[in-house]
């Protein structure tokens, strides 16, 4: 029984994780940078 709960936790744990990084993908924030292009050093020129 203890199995099953902490792989539940895990489950919702990482959907929640990529719920975010869907929504901040729509948003335009990406994982390298995290702020607008007009202001990179570099990685989006």
């Amino acid at each position: 029984m203890a199995t099953f709960i902490v792989g539940a936790a895990l489950v919702i744990i990482v959907a929640f994780i990529i719920r975010r990084m869907i929504r901040d993908k729509k948003k335009g924030k990406s994982l390298q940078c995290g702020c607008d292009c007009k202001h990179c050093g570099g990685c989006c020129h």
